[in-house]
């Protein structure tokens, strides 16, 4: 029997001085990048995150813990390995992933083809399942004043009853 299950995620990141800025695993030039423990990629931590959720494994921050120095400055990529893998445990592959990035600046579409081949590639999956968008909040809110950029993901995982 098929089985189909679906999560969501978000996040949130602010934007600060002194760091790169890396969305979907994709440098990109910017003067300021995004806060965290982590590489702070929110749109792999949004998906991460609706990944987990789609099977009821919690949270990045259950697997991945901010105080733990192991994952400092580590990839987003390398975190979404791990995640793919604790899906595939569980007899279960990627459908399709469906993501948004909200950011007033910097203009995201010269990078969304990479984001959605760098994500195609750990998710095992064809570039045609992987959709990223970007818009902007038309400068209201957090976002639009350019104090950080969120992330929102639905995902699709396909598994199989024996």
């Amino acid at each position: 029997m098929l089985l189909i299950k679906v999560g969501i995620g978000y996040d949130v990141h602010a934007l600060v001085e002194g760091r790169p800025l890396i969305l979907g695993g994709v440098e990109i030039p910017y003067d300021r990048g995004l806060l965290g423990h982590s590489d702070a990629d929110v749109l792999i931590h949004a998906i991460m995150d609706a990944l987990l959720g789609a099977l009821a494994l919690g949270d990045i921050g259950a697997h991945f813990p901010d105080h733990d120095p192991q994952y400092q400055g580590i990839s987003s990529i390398t975190l979404l390995e791990h995640v793919v893998r604790l899906i595939q445990e569980k007899g279960y592959r990627v459908g399709n992933v469906d993501s948004i990035i909200v950011a007033q600046r910097p203009k995201l579409a010269p990078y969304i083809m990479d984001m959605r081949m760098n994500m195609a590639k750990v998710l095992r999956v064809e570039e045609s399942c992987v959709s990223v968008k970007a818009t902007t909040t038309e400068r209201l809110g957090f976002e639009g004043r350019e104090e950080g950029i969120s992330s929102q993901a639905i995902v699709c995982l396909i598994g199989f009853e024996s």
